[in-house]
């Protein structure tokens, strides 16, 4: 599986409906909408700022984790900015595998 970060923030309507509901159900929402894509939900938080939703997910690939993005942006309650998560054990990977590059005016 594959992590990913949702930052999401509501639209008027998506307040609106946040109000009416409460978080606890959005958080509900959300876990049967990531686990019907296959994936499983790992973290929730609300937050103050710019970004009203932060969550982590695992999803089985980068289609799902769209799909799931997808379906929030197009009910119009909320927009998604989705970031792919790596894991240090990752990064020590990518550190260690070269590539062939030369900057700019070199």
């Amino acid at each position: 599986m594959l992590k990913y970060l949702y930052q999401s923030s509501y639209t008027v309507e998506g307040l609106k409906g946040l109000l009416k509901d409460g978080g606890s159900k959005r958080k509900e929402v959300a876990k049967k909408l990531v686990e019907s894509l296959g994936g499983k939900l790992e973290a929730f938080y609300y937050a103050f700022g710019g970004t009203d939703v932060f969550l982590i997910i695992d999803a089985p690939d980068n289609v799902s984790a769209v799909a799931g993005a997808m379906a929030v942006t197009a009910a119009g309650g909320a927009a998604i900015k989705t970031t792919v998560l790596i894991t240090p054990e990752e990064m020590d990977k990518a550190a260690k595998k070269k590539g062939t590059y030369s900057p700019p005016g070199k």
